[in-house]
């Protein structure tokens, strides 16, 4: 365990002298802002480092046991081998948290990342290597999008792996979890969404309009834990729509993640953006108003306008699916 916690802490040094690259691939990759990639980064590392010092304490447990005679004691020993499938909205983070707690364990791992930004996870393999984890421990499989669900049945399925560690939409888990099942694997799931930020009339409405910018726009809103839907309670609802619209037109920036006044890059794919376009025209078709925004932005086909929806009701989709993209509808 010593090893294995030198070569984690290793491993975060050698992330850290090569913040600035690494975040740059972040941004060439994914589209977020520079500044938000370079947040990443030291996120990223934090797990590493975290687990480095985890490693040297796996203590097991002595339990009471029900007769005087005995001795119940449990040693924590490694799983085995561990799949690791992650998404494109943390290229990196997504992975260190995982593998940084694998590694520490003693288990080896596999990595699939998301067929969008497969190069932050060869550039961690890099560095591992550089750190000297041993070949054969941190292992990555890319994969085409043709190919993704092929290698994630393979993943899930082979009795040499242990446990799987996933990250991404509901709809993907349920599949993985079916495929786990006939090998009975272990199982870590970090779903989809649908979070609702709710502002009530005893709120400070500019407190409020600040935390939802940040809540829903950051990484152009296509995060996990990104607000989907806004509840405002009525005596407040105008104020809020007005404020936030004005703080959206004036504080948000859309443009290439390598201009440092970009605050919005663009969306991962096209068919990302199709979704935000489904989502509006579905609640615009059922009476909801666009305050701001509402179309695909100038600069190009992947970039979007951030857009914020009032009269919005519970039976558009935008406030039943979660949109991941910058889209907020509130709902009075």
């Amino acid at each position: 365990s010593q090893e294995r916690s030198a070569c984690l802490r290793r491993w975060y040094e050698l992330m850290m002298e090569n913040k600035e690259e690494l975040a740059r691939i972040i941004t060439a990759e994914n589209g977020k802002p520079l500044k938000e990639a370079r947040g990443e980064i030291v996120y990223s590392a934090s797990f590493l480092e975290w687990f480095a010092e985890e490693a040297r304490r796996i203590y097991g447990d002595v339990i009471p046991a029900s007769a005087k005679d005995r001795r119940v004691l449990v040693l924590k020993q490694p799983v085995g081998v561990a799949a690791i499938i992650t998404p494109w909205n943390f290229p990196s983070a997504m992975i260190t948290r995982k593998v940084g707690a694998a590694l520490a364990a003693g288990c080896t791992v596999v990595v699939k990342p998301a067929e969008d930004t497969p190069l932050s996870a060869l550039a961690l393999g890099e560095l591992a290597n550089q750190a000297g984890i041993p070949a054969g421990v941190y292992n990555v499989v890319p994969c085409s999008r043709q190919q993704t669900a092929a290698v994630g049945e393979v993943l899930c399925t082979d009795p040499l792996v242990s446990k799987i560690s996933f990250t991404g939409s509901t709809a993907t888990g349920k599949i993985l979890l079916k495929h786990a099942a006939g090998t009975v694997k272990r199982v870590s799931m970090e779903l989809g969404g649908h979070a609702p930020f709710i502002v009530f009339d005893s709120a400070n409405v500019d407190r409020a309009v600040a935390g939802a910018l940040a809540s829903k726009y950051r990484n152009s809103g296509q995060t996990c834990v990104c607000t989907n839907r806004f509840l405002v309670q009525k005596g407040i609802h105008d104020e809020f729509v007005e404020k936030f619209a004005k703080v959206i037109e004036k504080e948000l920036h859309v443009g290439n993640g390598f201009d440092a006044k970009t605050t919005q890059g663009p969306l991962i794919n096209e068919k990302a953006v199709e979704k935000v376009e489904k989502h509006i025209k579905d609640a615009v078709s059922q009476g909801a108003s666009i305050v701001t925004g509402g179309k695909r932005h100038s600069l190009g086909k992947n970039f979007f306008e951030p857009t914020l929806l009032s009269n919005v009701t519970t039976k558009m989709l935008c406030t039943q699916e979660e949109t991941f993209g910058p889209l907020a509808p509130v709902i009075k």
